[in-house]
């Protein structure tokens, strides 16, 4: 007869996982069902820093790492590998965007985000752009879908300069990108601001 022991999940066990399995690109999460195996003290803040046991993750190439094993699943977010899928919490989205380039002009231009953990990605059809405005103060939040159901947010400096570019198109104020428009705000209420 054989025992079975439980194992407590901790975020170097499953950094220690990833570093053995990792291959070229991001792992295939999409692909990985284990079991859930308890939730792990580790959050994103809003700014995106990431915390392990209340204090920050100082490593970068850390981060990076969790951050490629990273999924949301109805709503919840899980760091996930073929073996283990523990919960974390996220205070708003596990990514910020931090920069982004312009290619082009117009309707044809390509907004490309950049987010804090180094994933890029060209704001269009497969990568929204999509503004929520807080309903007491009004204050917007505009985030880019980056991979897999996961945005980042976009931060504020980066917000403005996206404003700059922005456009009146349908009643709307917002931004194109890949022959898409992206509302930010209806053009009537801008104008009331």
């Amino acid at each position: 007869m054989s025992r079975q022991i439980a194992v407590t999940p901790s975020a170097e066990g499953i950094a220690a996982t990833i570093r053995a399995a990792k291959g070229r690109g991001l792992p295939p999460v999409h692909l990985w069902n284990p079991k859930f195996c308890g939730d792990l003290d580790m959050r994103i803040a809003r700014d995106g820093t990431w915390f392990y046991l209340g204090t920050p993750i100082g490593r970068p190439e850390m981060v990076r790492l969790f951050s490629t094993i990273l999924k949301k699943e109805d709503g919840k977010y899980f760091l996930v590998t073929p073996v283990e899928k523990v919960g974390i919490t996220v205070d708003d989205a596990p990514f910020v965007a931090v920069d982004f380039e312009v290619a082009g002009q117009g309707r044809d231009q390509v907004l490309t985000f950049t987010t804090n953990v180094g994933d890029s990605a060209a704001a269009g059809p497969d990568h929204p752009i999509r503004v929520v405005r807080d309903a007491e103060t009004g204050e917007p939040s505009p985030y880019v879908l980056i991979r897999a159901n996961l945005e980042a947010l976009i931060d504020r400096k980066s917000f403005y300069r996206l404003v700059e570019l922005g456009e009146h198109h349908d009643g709307w104020f917002g931004i194109w990108s890949a022959n898409r428009f992206f509302p930010v705000i209806a053009s009537e209420e801008l104008e009331n601001i």
